[in-house]
């Protein structure tokens, strides 16, 4: 089972991505983000097998004193999977790579699953990630024509296993 660092939005600043979860699931053959019952997310890492006190101390270590988050997206992207991914893009992802940066001083980035390493990793907040691929051009033609331009508050990081997603562990970042 994988686990996972994760930033998450828990206010109503994540009313833009849930707008957006709505849209994009008309090209899947069922709701994608709906169904996880998560919030709108930033993944940080993943890793197959690290031992969890490890994973709740760089947790801790990196984000405890550590004010909620504004992040800006502007545009949407994709990942040309087996099933196509639609994924919020931040304007300005130099503080979500610090801190990504952060983590894997805190465990060695050889542990983490090969699309969350440091020289791999694409920060994004995904929106659908389901499309089969007789939807493909569709969705991505809507996804052109989305601005998506929205800030979310990351107010909180999870230490997480997933699936089902199921919450190991929460630091709130407190103002």
């Amino acid at each position: 089972m994988p686990y996972a660092i994760v930033l998450k939005c828990t206010d109503d600043s994540a009313a833009p991505v849930l707008n957006l979860w709505q849209e994009a699931s008309r090209f899947e053959t069922s709701p994608s983000m709906q169904a996880l019952n998560y919030p709108p997310h930033l993944t940080l890492a993943v890793y197959q097998d690290i031992a969890l006190p490890s994973l709740f101390a760089a947790a801790r270590n990196v984000f405890d004193k550590m004010p909620p988050l504004s992040i800006e997206f502007s545009g949407i992207g994709h990942f040309p999977n087996e099933m196509l991914v639609l994924w919020a893009r931040p304007a300005d992802d130099r503080v979500l790579r610090r801190i990504h940066s952060a983590i894997h001083d805190e465990i060695d980035p050889a542990l983490c699953h090969e699309h969350s390493r440091p020289d791999r990793w694409q920060p994004h907040c995904t929106i659908a990630m389901k499309i089969p691929a007789g939807a493909t051009e569709e969705a991505l033609k809507w996804a052109a024509g989305t601005p998506a331009r929205f800030a979310l508050v990351f107010d909180a990081v999870d230490c997480l296993s997933f699936p089902p997603v199921e919450i190991l562990q929460e630091v709130k970042l407190l103002p």
